[in-house]
């Protein structure tokens, strides 16, 4: 997920990480809190970057947005998780309703409310200042994924989970190449369809 340092990389914890997902899907539930405790910096990194762009008063920081994903994901028990980047691929999703959820709270307490979302440098769907209301990005992907389902997943993992190309082809199951053409024709509809509803 994202830079990963090259110390969260070594083999004996990617191996850790393998047992801890074993163990959970398992139904240890003490092997998520294990998990979490080894995957928290990476969380938290990704929750700072999605959170960047909001209000000079932010309602939502980034540890709480963690301390959520935690508590939705401790409680599916049954989860289907086979191995590291699946389970962050789960994380970025529930990020991402996490961060619609309190938009839409948001937006009913404020009308003109709504999270500003600053995009990743390689996911410029609507311009290089300007950040984009969340909810507008949960809808234009949902519209997406109506009609190509493989190109919407990639653009939530890249901007909601923060993952690189290489996580992204994994998780998905398409080559590296494959996930650069997949988000650039992605960013080039929602760049469209964003223009067009936002006029």
């Amino acid at each position: 997920m994202l830079e990963l340092t090259q110390e969260n990389q070594t083999r004996s914890d990617q191996g850790d990480i393998t047992q801890l997902l074993v163990r959970w899907r398992e139904g240890d539930e003490s092997a998520l809190n294990r998990l979490t405790a080894m995957v928290y910096d990476d969380l938290v990194r990704v929750a700072k970057v999605r959170l960047r762009g909001e209000s000079k008063a932010p309602t939502l920081q980034p540890t709480a947005l963690v301390h959520e994903v935690y508590l939705r994901l401790a409680n599916q028990t049954h989860m289907q998780v086979e191995n590291r980047i699946h389970f962050f691929a789960i994380a970025a999703n529930t990020m991402r309703r996490l961060l619609i959820e309190h938009a839409r709270r948001r937006l009913a307490r404020k009308r003109n409310g709504g999270i500003r979302a600053t995009f990743h440098p390689d996911l410029n769907v609507a311009g290089h200042e300007k950040g984009l209301d969340v909810l507008s990005l949960d809808d234009a992907l949902s519209k997406l994924a109506t009609f190509d389902k493989r190109k919407s997943r990639v653009i939530e993992l890249k901007f909601f989970g923060g993952m690189t190309s290489e996580e992204i082809g994994l998780c998905v199951g398409i080559s590296v190449a494959t996930v650069g053409r997949e988000l650039r024709l992605g960013q080039a509809w929602l760049r469209r369809e964003m223009s067009y509803n936002s006029a």
